[in-house]
C-alpha cells in the first residue's frame, strides 16, 4: 500500500497536537482543556484509520475484481470491517 501525502499530513498534524498536549501538561493547564485536546486527537486518529482502510480497500477491491470469477470481494470487505472494529 502506498500512503499518500494526505494521510502523512494528517499524522503530522496529530503529532503536533500531541506535542501541544504535552506542553499544556507542562504548563499545568486545566484538565478539561487537556482532555478536550486528547479527544480531538482521538477523533483525528480515528479519521486517519478510516482513511487508510477505505483507500486500501478500494485498491484491493480493484485488484480482486480484475481476477474475474476468482474474485473474493466478500473476504476483503470482512477484513476491512474487522480492522475498523479493532481500531475502536
Amino acid at each position: 500500500m502506498i500512503y499518500d501525502d494526505n494521510v502523512k499530513k494528517r499524522l503530522r498534524r496529530i503529532e503536533g497536537q500531541v506535542r501541544g498536549v504535552l506542553r499544556m501538561m507542562d504548563e499545568d493547564q486545566d484538565c478539561k482543556d487537556v482532555v478536550s485536546q486528547l479527544s480531538a486527537i482521538r477523533s483525528a486518529v480515528d479519521r486517519s484509520i478510516t482513511y487508510i482502510v477505505t483507500h486500501n480497500l478500494e485498491h484491493c477491491l480493484r485488484e480482486e475484481i480484475e481476477k474475474g470469477e476468482n474474485a473474493d470481494t466478500k473476504k476483503l470487505l470482512k477484513e476491512a470491517m474487522n480492522l475498523m472494529l479493532r481500531s475502536k
